[in-house]
């Protein structure tokens, strides 16, 4: 048994936790809402992490050898501001005075890129949970293609994840998910910190919640700890030191992540209204906050009250960052003279460069009636871009046979004691198994994303995106650049039925600002799209696949494009001569069907153009004089065709336009009988257009070009 460390904590550490719960105090009184409770409760504990255990600086939040900490309970986002202004991160006592208010650096939940410090956005509870998982795998594969030789915890770039997490975070699903998923992957480098004080908003969580969690946690393969600062409920005595014993013992332990399970009260010294759902959510009135300041010894009649003494104290971070980041770039150096090629490859990854000449490995396809499943042609380029991409890594939500998301002949991310007959592996690999866990697969490819250095990529089917929904929301809101392999795209799937055809998919994914969905026609169009997902680094994209093989188009021949605007969103596949009498635009698997409609069409005389809408949010980013070229204004006869609802292409079809499209589930049928049966046909885009162009026959002014959505989100942390 190792010896305990003792903690030095004097009484300037324990005035700086009472300035902690002063402040979250007249933080929330002034701005009249918010979430003191936790804040208060929990200055020591996050005081501790930031003034004694993380290691960090201040001065350089990006260092690469920090420790990473996550608020899981983003409501107390207080407990994490008030530490950032301590420590020198760069919040001042004015921003903590304009808390929840417009333009200021301390929103209601932090946001990643908005407040330096804050590592992710976290608000919607169970999200931080399954980032830093996501985090501390991404440290592990980092580790194995920096420095796999390096002894546990001896690397350069070795470090820990920290977590503060509330009830809420654990009574979410998604938490549960990915805390499964860290014990089977043994994250020795994960320390989760269960503030356990059985209050949510509505009051005692005995309402809803009475499990064993700890016991929970032990089954999923945790280290489980416990510190409880009630005395088993007769007393309250803020233990630090237990605490501190707890981490430092956990942090022993290599081959499993650590959970703590600590009670607290919150709201505490509060006078009356600690331990109670008053405290949580809610001001505490000022004669309340009066009263508590008494008990704390403070003057009840001043706000914002922050001793020189002791922000001078707390300031001493930066010095000991400075120290740190100092010790930790001589190591560095030492390493980077030792391995050339590692750290050309780690300053490559930092500044997410793709490497020179690395388009050259896309696979091309030459033309092909039968053709290919799009799901199959993004498994060869991922099987061609491995060797040249070692930062692009990811899995399914176990369909990787359908997803095609495992690159040929590489290793699984797995504890070896783990590898199966059929996947072979090691903790360096990088072939993802999420297991059935759409959701926390989407909050840890935003944690793996968020780490740094690497580009991950998560599979399921289409209409499971929804399990996925509020990951890939807060993946456009940080910006983050994760892909998602989303195949079975459509009634295309067949006999698995409705359950699983996705209809109002395509639209409700376009609705969410940020996110790219890229729907490509064929197998080349797959590529490129691969291609230019790869060169965004600033979005999250979900490639949208089928699952039956659809034609490969001739590329540059045959009067049909190259793939070369595939980048563009949409492009002119197959043109006419002179001003087309009707553009057809096809995405997917259906623009096979605008073709063979523009044959028909020609044969009665009617010029059509042929658009293959790949990806509306690009085509959305090009300069009226491109999208001009592609859709003019003028020709008002326009026909979209896509096997989803038509909510998304209204504003590109415009006043005489008509929509081929899917208003209702599917059915359990062969793919071809379900597109005959619900009229999604070559018959009925040509139908469409000869309806189209009456319709624009009919209608006199201007031409009308098409519609554009805004692009990215928007607010005050987009500006940052």
């Amino acid at each position: 048994m190792t010896e305990k460390t003792k903690l030095e904590w004097t009484e300037l550490d324990q005035r700086a936790v009472d300035t902690v719960r002063v402040l979250a105090m007249d933080a929330v009184e002034k701005v009249g809402n918010g979430h003191p409770g936790t804040a208060m409760s929990l200055a020591p504990a996050a005081y501790l992490l930031f003034q004694k255990v993380m290691r960090h600086n201040p001065a350089d939040p990006h260092w690469a050898g920090r420790d990473r900490f996550v608020l899981s309970a983003g409501h107390s986002s207080l407990t994490l501001y008030i530490q950032l202004y301590l420590a020198g991160f760069g919040l001042e006592l004015d921003d903590l005075k304009s808390l929840r208010t417009w333009g200021s650096k301390t929103p209601g939940h932090p946001e990643y890129r908005h407040t330096a410090g804050v590592e992710t956005t976290t608000g919607p509870l169970g999200q931080g949970v399954g980032n830093a998982v996501g985090m501390a795998m991404a440290a592990r594969r980092e580790r194995g293609l920096l420095e796999p030789e390096a002894a546990p915890g001896d690397g350069v770039f070795d470090h820990h994840v920290y977590v503060i997490a509330s009830d809420g975070d654990l009574e979410e699903g998604v938490s549960a998910e990915a805390s499964s998923l860290a014990g089977h992957q043994q994250l020795g480098n994960l320390t989760v910190i269960w503030d356990d004080n059985k209050i949510s908003i509505e009051d005692d969580t005995n309402i809803a919640f009475s499990e064993d969690v700890a016991a929970r946690y032990a089954a999923y393969g945790w280290d489980v700890r416990t510190v409880d600062w009630t005395d088993g409920g007769t007393g309250y005595h803020e233990d630090v030191q237990a605490l501190y014993d707890a981490i430092e013992a956990g942090n022993t332990v290599t081959d499993k992540p650590t959970f703590i399970k600590l009670r607290t009260i919150i709201g505490w010294p509060a006078a009356t209204k600690k331990g109670t759902g008053k405290v949580h959510g809610n001001a505490l009135g000022a004669e309340e906050v009066a009263a508590t300041k008494q008990i704390l010894g403070w003057d009840p009649e001043q706000t914002f009250q922050v001793a020189d003494e002791v922000l001078a104290h707390t300031r001493q971070a930066l010095e000991r960052g400075k120290t740190l980041e100092s010790a930790w770039t001589a190591k560095y150096e030492a390493w980077k003279g030792a391995n050339a090629e590692r750290a050309a490859l780690f300053d490559r990854l930092s500044k997410r460069e793709l490497p020179a000449g690395w388009r050259q490995a896309l696979p091309s396809w030459d033309a092909d009636a039968k053709g290919i499943a799009t799901r199959a042609a993004s498994g060869e380029v991922l099987t061609k871009l491995a060797p040249e991409l070692p930062e692009l890594w990811g899995g399914s939500a176990d369909l990787a046979g359908s997803n095609n998301t495992t690159p040929k002949g590489q290793p699984s991310f797995i504890p070896k004691e783990h590898s199966t007959e059929e996947f072979q592996g090691d903790e360096y690999g990088r072939v993802l198994h999420f297991g059935i866990r759409e959701h926390a697969m989407g909050s840890i490819l935003n944690g793996i994303a968020l780490h740094g250095l690497t580009r991950p990529y998560g599979g399921t089917f289409l209409v499971f995106s929804d399990y996925m929904r509020p990951s890939v929301r807060l993946a456009a809101l940080m910006k983050l650049p994760v892909t998602y392999v989303w195949t079975h795209d459509s009634i295309g799937l067949g006999e698995d039925g409705p359950t699983h055809q996705p209809i109002e998919h395509l639209s409700a994914l376009r609705a969410i600002p940020g996110l790219d969905v890229v729907r490509p026609g064929d197998a080349n169009e797959t590529a490129a799209a691969w291609a230019t997902v790869l060169e965004h680094t600033d979005r999250p994209a979900g490639l949208i696949l089928t699952r039956q093989n659809v034609p490969t188009f001739p590329r540059g021949a045959d009067g049909y494009a190259t793939t070369e605007n595939v980048r563009k969103g949409g492009y002119v596949l197959l043109d006419t001569d002179g001003t087309p009498d009707v553009v057809l635009i096809g995405t997917g698997s259906e623009v096979q069907l605008a073709v063979q409609a523009r044959a028909k069409l020609a044969e009665e005389g009617i010029k059509a153009r042929v658009v293959s809408m790949v990806s509306r949010e690009w085509f959305d980013e090009q300069d009226d004089a491109y999208r001009e070229t592609v859709i003019p204004a003028d020709v008002r006869a326009r026909v979209s065709v896509e096997a989803g609802i038509a909510l998304s292409w209204h504003d590109i079809v415009g006043d005489a336009g008509r929509s081929v499209s899917l208003e209702h589930y599917g059915a359990s049928a062969a793919y071809q009988t379900l597109y005959d049966e619900f009229g999604i046909t070559t018959d009925a885009v040509v139908q469409a257009a000869k309806d189209s162009i009456a319709a624009a026959a009919q209608i006199s002014g201007p031409g009308v070009p098409p519609g554009r959505s805004a692009a990215g989100p928007v607010g005050p942390a987009d500006a940052n």
